[in-house]
């Protein structure tokens, strides 16, 4: 997936444990392992608004694209 979620890396700097983060935004643990795992087709604004509030940061801190390797024949 080009979308890579680098929640894990700025918990980790603010040291910080996911079910902290997930309790003071209201959401559940488990909502907040998937999104940490880029295991969700999406996320609310809202969500990761209160995400970065509470982290003191931008959301290009946890979210960055990266560009799919083309296969052999020029597709991913």
């Amino acid at each position: 997936m080009p979308i890579i979620v680098n929640l894990d890396v700025m918990l980790a700097r603010r040291k910080m444990r996911s079910n902290e983060l997930a309790r003071a935004i209201g959401i559940s643990d488990v909502n907040l392992s998937l999104l940490k795992t880029g295991r969700v087709k999406g996320v609310k604004f809202q969500t990761l608004e209160a995400i970065c509030r509470h982290l003191s940061c931008q959301p290009g801190d946890i979210l960055a694209f990266e560009e799919a390797e083309s296969g052999p024949n020029g597709g991913a």
